[in-house]
Formats: structure tokens, sequence, C-alpha cells
């Protein structure tokens, strides 16, 4: 499968610049905070952060993918998660009533079904409380 030669999709494994120290998730060519260095060590992410910034995706909001999602759920969280280690990503909040998310809320990331296209599962990292 396709998710499968991306290990990104489906593991939380960051590189840390040997110039600056940042850790850059996803992995990238050229450090994305000093931009000027390409040495980096693999370093595995704990999955932990918390909630910078979010957005409930609700009726006609979401992409064709998404749309048997909404019909059975309805709203949903979306977020933006700084995570323990620095680096910020995108994903779904899961396993928690819309409401109830707020910004600084502690969440871990888990491999998780995302939405299913063309009879594929297509599988990536959502969020849960924790």
């Amino acid at each position: 499968m396709y998710w499968r030669t991306i290990p990104q999709r489906y593991k939380m494994i960051g590189q840390k610049c040997k110039k600056c120290g940042a850790v850059n998730f996803p992995p990238k060519g050229v450090c994305k905070y000093c931009q000027t260095s390409s040495e980096f060590e693999e370093v595995q992410l704990s999955g932990r952060g918390k909630v910078h910034t979010f957005v409930l995706i609700s009726a006609g909001g979401a992409p064709p993918e998404f749309a048997e999602q909404e019909k059975a759920g309805g709203q949903y969280p979306v977020a933006i998660v700084q995570l323990e280690e620095g680096p910020k990503m995108i994903g779904q909040i899961a396993d928690v009533d819309p409401k109830e998310v707020k910004i600084d809320m502690p969440v871990k990331a888990e491999l998780r079904k995302i939405y299913t296209e063309e009879e594929v599962i297509r599988y990536g990292f959502k969020f849960v409380p924790g």
C-alpha cells in the first residue's frame, strides 16, 4: 500500500537538526527552522502535545472523503497540536465531544483510520485526550 512507503504517516519519527537542535516532523530535506542544515539525527516522538488551535468542521465544510463521518457524527474538531518535542502537526481530535475541545488541552496521537476512498482504507494520526 502507498501509505506504507511514507513512514511519517504511521510512525512518529522526526529528525533533530544537528545545527540548531530543532525537531522537524514530518522529516524535511533542510531544517525548517534554521533553513541551513541538512544534517539530522532520527528521534522518536512521544505523540503527546497540547491543542494550539482548532476548528469545528460541520455541515458542508468537509472534503468528500469525510462525508460518511460527518453524516454519522455531525461536526468534528480538527486541531493544530504542538508536540512536546516542538513541531506542530494537524489532525482530527477523536473520542471527545467537540464542545469539550479547548486550547492547551493535552492530547496524544494514535494511528487510526482516517477515511476510505475507492475501497482503500487510509490511515494516519488522530489525536485523543490524554
